[in-house]
């Protein structure tokens, strides 16, 4: 007997209600906002970046720009006023965060004080209470700062964490977390020591304090987000994962960073049935997974994944994994294995056997594979070769990975690890130069009176009021009868 014509009038209402969250009924996929709906012209868009920075190298004449290839770098470093104009590191992105805007548009916000000391009303000049604020801000950091996090840092949309011309150092309790948010840039800081904290009370913009059970300890947290972009950082050394993106997290790009000593390095998908992880797009470019990592560089549970032009030098398991049939588009890499026999190959499918993934589309090209590493490609891989592009870049791995990690300094953390950090700030609120390299001219925020810019940002309410939508329509199913079971729908 079919379910009453009602039921199924109120379901299709609720569903169209939310056009961008369009559900195949073929598959149960979900479509989510800002996923691209074609993403190998997104990958064909990289090669291009790449392959027209590696050109204008070779010409070059120009004595004040040492070009390397590398298309982020050179779109903002060859400009020797860079720091007079710090908003234009938010066009230089490539991949699938390149709509990442972080705080372009609004004011500067200086940090100048390093303390963490109230969760729930943090003080004006520290990295927290810029963080929370609604407006889009830039924020730039007065003088070198160790900040010791006493909880979790919970950022705010369109904000951008720009370390440049500091040596900033964020560890501690909680570390970076980006929570149903849009728009961040975290831009060359290291990040270390992150250990599980919580229970608590924390801010996460100037009209919400809410309680937060116990974090993972990640280095970096993102959760049902979107336009996100990470690029020049160190991070090592945390109890969960270094980037985590999970619940439905899009259009992220994690390029330029410099891995070390960690087991689970990066997990993209929160649990292999959670199918609004289908629609997950991530570009991974032009990092350095170094010394002491394990595995997980990235597990990708579902959706799309972009690894292109990464230097992988060490592994104790496997280097890619996955687990629930995500697409992964290895091109233009150097995987250097280990010396263990056993241990050559790079990919890993986790808890499946042949026949369950011998179709997963898994590709491989333009690879440089080192002392007996090997990619076991699959499905579309095999055949496809990744719309037959053809990667030359990978035998230029040094130029395009060799700044990778926090400039200025050492590109990884294992010199603030046995100096117990950098000398941290006084903390006394008043502006600190650091020799000159941080630029303190245009619209300064100093933490009160400040204006709200021009762009919008989108309500926390209504992205979560989306995802329960997602969990309560993405289950469809007939039954044995050929009966139709719509699930009960939550709400608010």
């Amino acid at each position: 007997m079919a379910p009453p014509t009602g039921i199924l009038l109120f379901y299709l209402i609720i569903a169209s209600s939310f056009s961008p969250l369009i559900i195949s009924t073929a598959h149960l996929n979900l479509t989510l906002p800002h996923q691209h709906p074609y993403p190998d012209t997104v990958v064909l868009e990289v090669h291009r970046r790449v392959n027209e920075s590696i050109a204008r190298r070779q010409i070059l004449v120009d004595n004040q720009c040492e070009s390397r290839g590398n298309p982020i770098d050179d779109c903002w470093q060859c400009d020797p006023n860079w720091a007079k104009n710090r908003q234009r590191l938010a066009d230089c992105s490539i991949g699938f965060g390149e709509g990442a805007m972080g705080g372009k548009g609004g004011q500067i916000y200086i940090v100048t004080d390093s303390s963490d000391k109230d969760t729930v009303n943090p003080i004006p000049g520290t990295l927290r209470h810029a963080v929370v604020q609604e407006e889009p801000l830039w924020i730039v950091f007065a003088s070198d700062m160790l900040i010791k996090l006493k909880h979790e840092l919970i950022i705010n949309n369109y904000k951008t964490i720009d370390g440049r011309g500091a040596n900033v150092h964020i560890t501690g309790n909680g570390c970076i977390t980006l929570q149903y948010v849009s728009n961040v840039i975290i831009h060359n800081v290291h990040i270390y020591n992150c250990v599980p904290s919580g229970n608590t009370n924390i801010r996460s913009s100037p009209t919400h304090v809410g309680y937060r059970g116990k974090s993972d300890g990640d280095g970096i947290s993102i959760f049902g987000s979107r336009n996100i972009w990470i690029d020049h950082c160190a991070l090592s050394h945390c109890t969960d994962g270094l980037i985590d993106a999970i619940m439905g997290s899009t259009a992220i790009t994690i390029s330029n960073n410099y891995f070390t000593h960690h087991d689970d390095v990066m997990l993209l998908g929160h649990d292999d049935k959670y199918l609004p992880d289908t629609g997950m797009q991530v570009t991974i470019a032009f990092n350095h997974f170094g010394e002491g990592l394990v595995q997980r560089m990235p597990r990708i549970r579902r959706g799309y994944v972009h690894v292109v032009n990464n230097d992988f030098t060490h592994w104790q398991m496997y280097a890619i994994g996955g687990s629930a049939n995500p697409t992964i588009n290895s091109q233009g890499n150097r995987y250097t294995a280990p010396d263990d026999p056993n241990l050559k190959e790079v990919t890993k499918r986790e808890d499946t056997n042949t026949g369950q993934w011998d179709a997963w589309n898994w590709r491989t090209d333009g690879d440089i594979m080192v002392n007996g590493a090997f990619f076991v490609p699959s499905g579309q891989g095999i055949a496809n070769k990744a719309n037959n592009v053809d990667p030359k870049s990978a035998v230029l791995i040094n130029q395009l990975t060799g700044n990778a990690g926090v400039l200025g300094g050492p590109r990884d953390n294992s010199m603030s690890m046995s100096k117990g950090g950098t000398t941290e700030a006084s903390g006394s609120g008043h502006d600190q130069s650091n020799s000159g390299d941080v630029d303190l001219s245009g619209m300064i925020f100093s933490g009160t009176g400040a204006s709200a810019a021009s762009s919008p940002s989108p309500t926390t309410t209504s992205i979560l009021l989306s995802f329960l939508i997602i969990l309560s329509l993405y289950i469809t199913i007939t039954n044995q009868d050929g009966q139709l079971s719509v699930p009960l729908l939550l709400f608010l």
